[in-house]
């Protein structure tokens, strides 16, 4: 394995926690959405990971790819609310079922993978230059 490699495994892993941080944004910013029908409402998006494969064998090459933006199946929030706008002829609201806690540390945890990805890129590109002035 050569120091370019390692530099495209963390590529992929900075793009990975980009699409990860985004669909955390896109949930917290539809956090506070409301709907008259349970199927109209916002819910929760999750990146799906998957390990690159090599075509030919199967075998691992290393590095991560989005296999999906996966919808979460748990139940919108319900909330009787009957002299809310968006109500429904029972008197009830939808909200997302978006957890507040959970996205704030799903936020912290991509961040924290980003940042490791980035000091592995430029640790790589130090010993890339420190190498290459061996030679001289």
């Amino acid at each position: 394995m050569g120091f370019f490699h390692i530099l495209d495994i963390s590529a992929t892993g900075l793009h990975a926690q980009t699409i990860r941080l985004n669909t955390t944004a896109s949930n917290l910013a539809n956090v506070d959405s409301v709907s008259s029908n349970a199927n109209e409402v916002y819910r929760a998006k999750k990146p799906v990971f998957q390990t690159i494969l090599d075509e030919a064998t199967g075998e691992p090459v290393g590095g991560v790819r989005i296999r999906e933006i996966a919808t979460s199946k748990a139940p919108p929030k319900m909330e009787y609310a009957p002299h809310h706008p968006m109500a429904n002829k029972d008197g009830y609201i939808f909200r997302p079922n978006v957890n507040v806690v959970e996205e704030m540390a799903d936020m912290l945890s991509a961040s924290r993978t980003y940042q490791t990805n980035v000091e592995v890129m430029n640790t790589s590109k130090q010993l890339l230059l420190r190498t290459l002035q061996l030679g001289k």
